[in-house]
């Protein structure tokens, strides 16, 4: 017992100064252990932070393809590199097939930890775009016999 209270303290005990902050198990290190108003925990005894983990659903060769822990400072950056590697993979798949990346867009996604209040980069999304040029396809020569008709002549300048 500490501080007259047994082994089972709730978050709230700490919260309520009943036992005091430096008796807390710290999860989190190098995390605030302040416990702010309307939360279950401090930042650095966060089990729902300390649990988290990241894991890619794509078909591609990427990180992440198993589940791996990152820490809450550190998921910006992480999943920034991440979605880069899909940016990556889409310009080499490009390249390789004789095609142009068109638009390469990254979403990150952001959530407050409910548990400590915390925010984090929960997650991202990378979407491409890739022109394949086959002359060779007939249905790409009409398509382009069929712009080109559309937008001759359109800038034409003519002095009377």
């Amino acid at each position: 017992m500490i501080n007259g209270i047994g082994a089972y303290a709730t978050p709230y005990a700490y919260q309520a100064g009943i036992i005091p902050s430096s008796h807390a198990v710290v999860k989190n290190p190098g995390a605030p252990t302040e416990v702010t108003p309307g939360r279950k925990s401090s930042p650095a005894e966060c089990e729902t932070c300390n649990n988290r983990k990241y894991q890619d659903g794509s078909d591609e060769m990427v990180s992440f393809k198993s589940a791996a822990h990152i820490s809450p400072e550190a998921s910006a950056a992480r999943v920034r590199a991440h979605e880069q590697e899909h940016v990556s993979n889409a310009y080499k798949k490009a390249a390789q097939n004789d095609g142009k990346v068109l638009a390469a867009n990254v979403t990150l996604k952001t959530a407050i930890c409910p548990e400590c209040g915390r925010s984090y980069v929960a997650g991202g999304t990378t979407a491409t775009k890739i022109q394949y040029g086959d002359e060779s396809n007939p249905y790409q020569k009409n398509k382009k016999a069929a712009d080109a008709a559309g937008v001759v002549g359109m800038n034409l300048d003519v002095a009377v």
